[in-house]
């Protein structure tokens, strides 16, 4: 009985310290309701913006709460395989409720157990999308180095809940004196 114990105290440890750091590295964020069609397509074209500016060939891929496709965007030329890689970026961030770079920084840390996670894609690029505090999806860009893929990423997700300004209210006027 006292090695039975000590077994599953031994395995207990053992998975402990194997847990990947990035699981601890989870947004507490809920899921909301799934981005939309219109809001994705203007998610994507800030990657996109940001990919030209910088001269760089990049695709972006938005996926809802589930990680489906709702829009993709390349820029021409693009290399092929940058398709499948936005959507897998995108998808990862969108599952499991983290940057893609957090993945990529355990990898990098000598987490290799990472790579055994199904559906994780551990390649800096995928980042959870955010409005009123709740995820409604992810983006994931491809094409450039992946640091550059996360600056495109990064500039298309600050554009949410980035509403112009409320006008001012007009002062009321006084009643008329009579």
């Amino acid at each position: 009985m006292k090695t039975r114990t000590w077994m599953t105290m031994v395995l207990a440890i053992v998975v402990s310290m194997l847990a990947p750091r990035a699981a601890r590295a989870q947004m507490p964020n809920a899921y909301g309701p799934p981005i939309g069609v219109e809001a994705a397509r203007k998610v994507a074209a800030a990657a996109i913006a940001e990919g030209k500016k910088n001269g760089w060939t990049v695709a972006a891929a938005v996926v809802d709460t589930n990680g489906d496709l709702v829009f993709f965007e390349r820029i021409d030329h693009t290399q092929v395989g940058s398709t499948i890689v936005a959507q897998e970026k995108a998808r990862t961030s969108a599952r499991f409720k983290r940057p893609t770079k957090v993945f990529e920084d355990a990898v990098v840390g000598g987490r290799n157990v990472i790579l055994s996670l199904p559906g994780a894609t551990p390649i800096e690029g995928g980042i959870p999308l955010l409005v009123d505090g709740k995820i409604i999806g992810a983006i994931g860009v491809s094409g450039a180095t992946s640091q550059q893929d996360g600056v495109c990423a990064q500039a298309a997700a600050d554009t949410l809940g980035k509403a112009p300004p409320a006008p001012a209210a007009k002062p009321v006027a006084a009643p008329p004196k009579k």
